[in-house]
């Protein structure tokens, strides 16, 4: 059997991706050995990030250098204006679970046929190619999260480039499953947020309007955009077979093996594991190859993706940092949380996200200026949920846009511009939502 070809890497990307695997494993070692210095894996990546600068696409390297200046401006700001307690050596672990979740779900691409691709064979086109994308993506993303995307993502651009429909049901087919998913990481904040809500309440609410979503990206998109020759994902056994494996593999880590490990935790080692035992049956040198050439060509190439994410890091640090000592502790923002108040700070949170800002710095300031009794919480985790939701599809540096920018290159701000309608009426559903729930409170 013949060796796999390595393109030629010159040593600064070699080290930077060299850099990039010793930053996941030291997180997976963290796992199983958590005394170890959790700021190791920090250092790799940004030693990664410095090495691999110059490579960046320019506005890719534009857009995290800015993140990464007013992020340590607002950590200097705080320290300097408002006394604030800063673990500088902490600064740059910010979003590097997240960074490691990516680079662990990059071996994907060493599962599968050594000789090539498999043909995907007929695709479906039209709105059932949009309806499949979506339901493809929410579905599976329920427990896979973000891996999912580049999953379906990866599979569809074997035909081509992807094309601006096809990103936005990847985009909107992950973000609306925050609404109800228990394993998504929405959910776990949420639940960390609000001890007491009622998720039997969030789901009768969540999953509907999951659907309602989807239903609307598909009419949305085939009215807006000609889909005969565009390619969906098919929910077909054949198609379905390696994602829902890896999904029952996660649940079984999840609930029997590693209970106490989160989803993004579990992915993070599964999914290299599998394919290192995918690989060895070819024997351990044919698998130490595939590692090494995966090592040099494709963990470097992943530069745009890990430098948006650690800068995004950094900036939502920074901003928590000072608003935490400019506001103190010593007041609440409403006195009580009813349906208007749970409207405002829907629309606050999902504006903030327009604005560039992460659902999660809203939704953490939020909750950081509450003081919410137990029949309130479930309002509230609502209002955390959908903002999520929304929020994300829209928000130029949400996850899932910064990851569709760094793994295909599409514009998180062309992604924003042509969501605006969808969180528009989406917005509408859950501003009815909410005034549902507040009568069930």
């Amino acid at each position: 059997m013949s060796d796999p070809a390595t393109p030629s890497t010159s040593p600064r990307q070699a080290l930077a991706g060299v850099s990039i695997l010793a930053g996941l494993l030291l997180q997976i070692l963290s796992f199983p050995a958590p005394s170890l210095p959790s700021h190791l894996v920090g250092y790799a990546l940004w030693l990664a990030t410095a090495l691999l600068w110059r490579d960046i696409p320019q506005r890719t390297r534009w857009q995290a250098g800015a993140l990464i200046a007013i992020g340590l401006a607002l950590l200097i700001t705080a320290r300097l204006r408002y006394d604030a307690a800063i673990d500088w050596p902490a600064v740059l672990d910010g979003n590097t679970y997240v960074v490691a979740m990516l680079v662990g779900v990059s071996f994907i691409g060493l599962i599968g046929n050594r000789r090539g691709s498999r043909p995907l064979g007929r695709a479906m086109t039209g709105a059932p190619g949009i309806a499949g994308t979506w339901l493809g993506v929410h579905l599976l993303g329920i427990i896979l999260n973000l891996s999912t995307v580049f999953m379906i993502g990866d599979r569809l651009a074997r035909r081509g480039p992807l094309t601006l429909p096809q990103f936005l049901a990847l985009n909107r087919g992950l973000s609306s499953a925050a609404l109800w998913s228990p394993f998504f990481a929405s959910m776990g904040v949420v639940m960390t947020l609000a001890p007491d809500m009622n998720y039997t309440q969030v789901l009768a609410a969540g999953l509907p309007l999951a659907l309602v979503a989807g239903t609307l990206t598909t009419i949305e998109l085939s009215r807006r955009f000609d889909l005969s020759d565009v390619a969906g994902f098919s929910l077909s056994p054949r198609s379905l077979l390696m994602p829902v494996i890896m999904a029952l593999l996660v649940l079984f880590f999840h609930y029997a093996l590693t209970p106490r490990l989160g989803i993004v935790s579990i992915i993070t080692f599964l999914l290299p594991a599998a394919a290192l035992a995918t690989n060895l049956p070819q024997g351990p040198r044919w698998t130490l190859r595939r590692v090494r050439q995966h090592t040099l060509m494709r963990l470097p190439a992943m530069r745009g993706e890990i430098a948006l994410f650690l800068a995004a890091g950094l900036l939502t640090l920074g901003l928590s940092t000072l608003i935490d000592a400019a506001t103190g502790s010593g007041w609440t923002l409403f006195d009580r949380f009813g349906a208007r108040e749970a409207v405002v700070s829907f629309v606050a949170i999902v504006a903030s996200a327009v604005a560039g800002l992460h659902p999660i710095i809203g939704v953490s300031v939020l909750a950081s200026m509450l003081d919410l009794e137990p029949a309130r919480q479930t309002l509230f985790a609502f209002v955390a949920l959908a903002s999520w939701a929304v929020g994300t599809s829209v928000g130029p540096l949400s996850g899932i846009n910064l990851s569709l920018q760094g793994r295909y290159g599409i514009s998180g701000y062309r992604m924003m511009r042509h969501n605006l309608g969808y969180a528009l009426a989406m917005s509408g559903l859950v501003i009815g939502t909410l005034l549902a729930l507040d009568g069930w409170a």
